[in-house]
């Protein structure tokens, strides 16, 4: 990608959306040139997403699996990686197209869901949030 190339990250999250939304407020002040799409699995999530400044937004299956193919950076929690994830809400669709995408992934390893990441610290989720975000405004100013 050259320099003066957008950055497109994707955040995608499922469930009330919170997580996704507090990425998308965090980039916008981090990165403010970054384009930011937003995709839930549901319509609460994008919502969510939505009001907290996504500049796009969708939600459900094949917006996961288009906008994958389409980012430079994906972020949200490890579950989207993760069939059946998210308490179900993630499809074998969805965690392949991000698995597969050749995006950059920046996963929060939120223990939940009998899920758990062994040797990751146990981080509130303001402190996940704050470090996706520094990571993210890293690949985004090396791009």
């Amino acid at each position: 990608m050259k320099q003066t190339e957008t950055v497109r990250v994707l955040i995608i999250d499922g469930q009330g959306g919170r997580m996704g939304a507090q990425l998308v407020e965090g980039l916008k002040n981090a990165v403010p040139a970054a384009c930011i799409t937003a995709v839930g699995t549901n319509a609460i999530a994008t919502s969510a997403m939505v009001r907290a400044g996504a500049l796009q937004a969708a939600t459900g299956e094949n917006a996961v699996v288009v906008n994958s193919r389409r980012a430079d950076i994906i972020a949200g929690p490890l579950g989207i990686v993760m069939a059946d994830s998210l308490l179900g809400e993630i499809t074998p669709a969805m965690a392949a197209a991000v698995a597969q995408s050749e995006a950059f992934k920046v996963l929060l390893p939120v223990n939940r869901c009998n899920h758990v990441v062994v040797g990751v610290q146990d981080l509130s989720m303001g402190q996940l949030i704050s470090q996706a975000v520094q990571r993210i405004s890293q690949l985004c100013s090396s791009r």
